[in-house]
């Protein structure tokens, strides 16, 4: 009994060595391949190449790429482009230094007839009062006894005419201050025109009479102030009291060719 346990051992012990031999040396048929595993990821970047060597004339055609790293030789300006818009306008600069002296100006003309080469004398003017307290003889020019201007002596205070030494266009204007009535014309010779200011006074109270005209003069015509009845009473004509007349007149323009 106990031989057969151990026939039965050594059975079972050479089945097993021959299973494991067949393991080793035997080859089983190839299985099917397997499916293609996923992308790997991207490797680190390399290192910086060398410099290459300069590029040279090629003949035939080039790559563009390649010209666009070519440095060539500089060419010729272009034409010049189109003007463009206006600029704002810049800040005024500074005064620049004064010129030289121009030229000497051409002779100025003479007037009236020779007798005054210069043409500051081609102006007139006066102003002349009257301070006297007796009332202006009725009918007869008025004089005065002051003048406060009478360069050229255009007006004559003690006739009280005012004789016109350049051609042109004037004005004249009174200012006749009383306690009284008072009637005043002005008056140019050689012409039948005059014209008439009165003021009646009917309080006794201080007033002032004006009155002013645009007269055109020739050489030698003579304007005047004059003093008329009109609507004056003879006490007014008679009174004394305190009174003054200012007379004023100047050229405006010459009509002088």
């Amino acid at each position: 009994m106990g031989a057969f346990y151990g026939f039965a051992v050594l059975v079972a012990v050479a089945s097993l060595l021959s299973a494991v031999d067949c393991d080793v040396n035997c080859k089983g048929t190839d299985g099917h391949p397997g499916e293609a595993g996923s992308a790997g990821r991207d490797g680190l970047a390399g290192m910086k190449g060398q410099k290459g060597e300069p590029a040279v004339s090629v003949d035939g055609p080039v790559d563009p790429s390649v010209l666009h790293r070519l440095k060539g030789d500089r060419g010729s300006p272009g034409p010049p482009g189109p003007i463009g818009p206006k600029g704002y306008r810049g800040e005024v600069g500074a005064s620049g230094k004064d010129g030289p002296p121009g030229p000497p100006g051409p002779p100025g003309k003479n007037i009236d007839s020779g007798k005054h080469s210069s043409n500051q004398q081609a102006h007139s003017a006066f102003s002349v009062i009257r301070t006297s307290n007796t009332y202006p003889a009725l009918g007869q020019k008025v004089t005065f006894q002051t003048a406060v201007v009478n360069k050229y002596n255009d007006f004559n205070i003690g006739t009280g005419i005012f004789t016109c030494r350049v051609p042109g266009f004037y004005y004249f204007t009174f200012h006749a201050v009383a306690k009284i009535s008072m009637c005043l014309s002005l008056v140019r010779k050689d012409e039948d025109e005059r014209q008439v200011f009165c003021d009646e006074n009917i309080r006794n109270q201080e007033h002032v009479l004006s009155g002013g005209v645009v007269l055109e003069l020739i050489v030698g015509q003579e304007v005047w102030l004059e003093s008329i009845r009109n609507s004056l009473t003879e006490s007014a004509a008679r009174n004394t009291a305190e009174k003054q007349i200012f007379f004023n007149g100047f050229l405006i323009f010459s009509n002088q060719e």
